[in-house]
């Protein structure tokens, strides 16, 4: 093939590949995370950040509620075959890897189809960089697969400020033992190392970075928890966390610039997240049912006396 050819198909597949960040700053305005544009001044420019129905919130026993409508979710299209190829991307607030728009979830009211995921996370110094918080307890890191309300919207730029627009699923991520799944992403950091550096990577089963039991989740309605801070999102937050090795983190805490390659003042891509924002007069509904503190001293009680079983497998009441 003629190289101006050549050069014209990758051209094309970059623009194929290419989805609209749910995320992205409307208008071209600067914001960051620290600094004179940090997330204290978000709501001068973006009025969102400061309006109602704001994420990341904590999750905590005082506004969590049973709901036994919440179906466990179906994932289509999420097994990707290595012959196709994903766009990894630096988008100078995060590594983003665009997803097809035939990768949709099952479960929700409207088809929700995939544009893109990234991750947050904090430091080398201080690893607790997950955005949403488990009765106050931050997690090492989060992954954000953003779904756009396809029945209604052309993409996720468009939906992203209409109700009912976007569906995000947020998995937690700890440090433990080595994940090759979630390595499939961070083996190409070095590749997209400086802000607008973009590499293509073989596909993989996106499907394999959700956790274990992923029927069990928290559903609220909140923001974007970037600018433009849209509430239009529909959260799953699921329960359980996946785990990354130590030098998996490390990697994803070192390895990326908010700064482009020729910068003279280069900034490392650290601490991505949003603080917790306020829930007042809000419930989180949640799939699973909560045991407390007095039925799992029963529960142990009647395992220890070997009755007849009064609860199920996870210590449910069966009455």
């Amino acid at each position: 093939m003629p190289r101006s050819l050549h050069a014209a198909a990758v051209l094309l597949l970059l623009c194929l590949n290419e989805q609209p960040a749910a995320s992205a700053p409307l208008h071209g305005s600067k914001w960051s995370y620290f600094g004179p544009d940090g997330e204290k001044s978000w709501s001068k420019k973006y009025p969102s950040c400061g309006g109602v129905l704001q994420s990341p919130i904590d999750l905590h026993s005082d506004i969590l509620q049973y709901d036994a409508s919440l179906v466990p979710l179906g994932f289509q299209g999420y097994n990707v075959s290595a012959n196709e190829q994903f766009l990894l991307t630096n988008d100078g607030h995060s590594v983003r890897l665009n997803l097809p728009s035939d990768m949709h979830i099952r479960g929700l009211r409207s088809r929700y189809s995939a544009a893109q995921l990234h991750l947050h996370w904090g430091n080398q110094n201080d690893p607790h960089g997950s955005e949403h918080t488990v009765g106050g307890k931050h997690f090492a890191a989060e992954l954000h697969i953003v779904h756009y309300n396809s029945d209604l919207y052309a993409n996720a730029s468009t939906a992203s400020n209409k109700s009912e627009g976007l569906a995000v699923l947020a998995v937690l991520i700890e440090m433990g033992s080595f994940n090759p799944s979630y390595d499939k992403i961070f083996r190409h950091l070095q590749d997209v190392k400086y802000k607008g550096q973009e590499v293509l990577i073989p596909g993989f089963s996106i499907e394999e970075l959700l956790p274990e039991r992923p029927d069990e989740y928290y559903r609220y309605k909140g923001s974007l928890t970037t600018p433009p801070c849209h509430p239009t999102v529909l959260w799953t937050v699921f329960r359980n966390p996946v785990q990354i090795s130590q030098e998996q983190l490390l990697a994803l805490e070192t390895a990326l610039y908010c700064t482009h390659v020729d910068d003279p003042s280069p900034r490392e891509m650290v601490n991505n997240f949003r603080r917790v924002q306020n829930f007042d007069e809000r419930l989180v509904y949640i799939s699973f049912r909560q045991v407390s503190w007095s039925e799992n001293v029963i529960c142990e009680q009647w395992s220890f006396l070997n009755t007849e079983n009064v609860y199920d497998d996870d210590c449910q009441l069966l009455f």
